[in-house]
């Protein structure tokens, strides 16, 4: 198991939402990987939105009970962070990708969980794979 498990917005509505497609699939991969998770507040600002007032319960609970914990400070890597998103423009890459691509340079032994595919585009010290788990 990664030292490092790291959470995009993706997995946590598809945690929370049954509705979600990639449910089963989150709800699978949470024992292999228990919290604390850690994640960026753009990825919780995101995940915030597009869950809507009937899901920010359930997010909130997870922040409350520290299975998701912040973990990054963007002023911090605000350069390395912009770099990336220049780098992969026309992917696009959202400013929380670019900040969990960060944090795997950064924490020991990651591991991203999400349902994103851009994750398999994107490299971590400039060539290495992101080291992440996905549905497909």
């Amino acid at each position: 198991m990664a030292a490092s498990v790291l959470v995009d917005a993706g997995f946590v509505i598809a945690l929370l939402s049954r509705r979600d497609r990639y449910h089963r699939w989150a709800v699978a991969q949470s024992p292999g990987v228990p919290p604390p998770w850690k994640t960026c507040d753009a990825v919780l600002s995101e995940a915030f939105h597009l869950l809507g007032p009937r899901g920010q319960p359930a997010l909130s609970a997870l922040l409350r009970r520290g299975a998701v914990v912040l973990a990054f400070d963007l002023a911090d890597e605000l350069d390395r962070v912009l770099g990336l998103m220049q780098k992969y423009a026309d992917v696009p890459m959202s400013l929380a990708d670019a900040c969990l691509v960060r944090m795997s340079e950064t924490l020991a032994d990651p591991v991203i969980l999400t349902t994103d595919a851009d994750f398999r585009i994107y490299r971590r010290h400039g060539r290495q794979v992101v080291p992440c788990m996905t549905p497909r």
